[in-house]
């Protein structure tokens, strides 16, 4: 994790003294249910609770010795309780702990990230909607295509990003098990009863079947899926990036007064914002392949898992939550230019409405293959010696024998391209 690039909600979920208060929790939980089942005296979890203290230097100072944080941890809490703390994680195994963590910081980071997304959805909603009938060129493969909306074009990623709210939400709940079964998950030395206990403790579910260790393509579901929302990020910047172009100049980022956009050339505007959330969205994409791999472990357990997601675990969502505030940041403030969208669409002189007179031409008679070969024939013209396509169109003897000027005046309506906008409106905000 980068400080640069990270906010202070999402670091504190990670932070190693979160980490350890949450393993305290654990502990102190299972430990009250052992006293509900008699498996333990009754009061080691107040004392516990009372006594316990997180002091991240100390068992840092212990795991050096031992090389094992669990034990580190349980040997820190026990010289601050006394010995009550021999109870403490009895019956259980280190992963009973350290997976239940995991899970209850990767459902508190992806709740957090949840939010982002609907601050995205409320941003994509209103300008959307603003810009519903703003004109400007749909383009395919980089070139020139037909006529669209502005707002059609923010509807797209509104769409795409309540996928994503959905795809989180499923992947929350994916992550949100417990497992407290003890050595290879038998529940040998553990009453299941105390997993039961922790779950409801912690809202989660109990893990069906754990081999000492959650199953981890769980983890590898909820990756994928800050992955796949990383995708939905780069193709708003990507698009930003591309309309900020000086021949194009339809979108720009807000650019501040006092803002330096070279340390060269004066005169640039760079849309560096956009470009910072592209690389961005690579480092949280590039943490899928592991959490795939993390998949396959040795027979019931092995650690080849663990390094991972000490890193994945942390970097992904806080840089994902780092991302989505900076896209949201983006949107509100982007400079929109309808004026330019408006020159850039007239660029080609009538092309675009090259679909439109092809298909009135099969109204009136010709196949469509001679339509589609009367059409491009004009358009080259019409592009080679930079006349308007109308103009070479009514030229063509062969069209105007069946079709007047007038007709073909109507082939160019703008209002032709926008007359079903209202209907996907209402497919998307319905």
């Amino acid at each position: 994790m980068i400080y640069r690039y990270s906010r202070s909600e999402l670091r504190k979920i990670w932070d190693e003294k979160n980490k350890y208060e949450i393993w305290l929790d654990i502990e102190i939980a299972a430990a009250q249910a052992m006293e509900k089942l008699k498996i333990i005296p009754k009061g080691v979890a107040s004392k516990v609770k009372k006594k316990s203290k997180i002091n991240v230097d100390r068992i840092q100072q212990i795991e050096n010795k031992v090389h094992h944080d669990m034990i580190a941890f349980l040997t820190s809490i026990t010289e601050k309780v006394g010995k009550e703390g021999r109870f403490l994680h009895k019956g259980m195994t280190s992963s009973d702990v350290l997976d239940t963590c995991f899970n209850i910081q990767l459902l508190q980071s992806g709740k957090i990230i949840l939010n982002d997304i609907n601050e995205i959805l409320k941003v994509l909603k209103g300008k959307s909607l603003k810009y519903k009938k703003t004109i400007c060129i749909g383009r395919s493969h980089g070139i020139h295509a037909e006529p669209t909306t502005f707002g059609l074009k923010l509807a797209s990623f509104y769409e795409e990003f309540k996928r994503n709210r959905k795809r989180l939400e499923n992947a929350i709940k994916e992550i949100s098990t417990c497992a407290i079964s003890g050595a290879v998950g038998t529940f040998a030395n553990i009453d299941p009863r105390v997993e039961s206990f922790v779950a409801k403790k912690f809202k989660l579910k109990i893990e069906p079947i754990s081999t000492q260790i959650i199953p981890r393509d769980r983890h590898a579901y909820y990756f994928s899926v800050l992955g796949i929302i990383a995708g939905s990020i780069e193709r708003i910047a990507t698009e930003i990036r591309n309309l900020q172009k000086t021949e194009l100049q339809e979108v720009q980022e807000f650019f501040d007064k006092k803002q330096k956009g070279s340390s060269a050339m004066p005169h640039k505007k760079n849309p560096i914002l956009s470009e910072n959330l592209t690389g961005l969205a690579r480092m949280v994409r590039s943490y899928v392949l592991p959490s795939l791999e993390n998949i396959s472990l040795w027979h019931e357990r092995d650690i080849s898992h663990s390094s991972v997601e000490r890193n994945i675990g942390p970097d992904s969502t806080i840089t994902l939550d780092f991302a989505l505030n900076r896209l949201k940041n983006i949107l509100q403030n982007m400079n929109v230019y309808p004026k330019k969208m408006l020159k850039n669409l007239n660029l080609t002189k009538g092309l675009i409405f090259s679909q439109r007179v092809m298909i009135e031409l099969t109204k009136h008679g010709f196949s469509r293959e001679k339509a589609y070969s009367l059409v491009q024939k004009n358009a080259q013209l019409s592009w080679s010696k930079n006349v308007s396509f109308l103009e070479t169109l009514s030229k063509d003897s062969l069209i105007n024998k069946k079709i007047s000027n007038k007709d073909l005046i109507k082939m160019f309506d703008i209002s032709y391209h926008t007359k079903k906008i209202d209907l996907i409106y209402k497919r998307v905000f319905k």
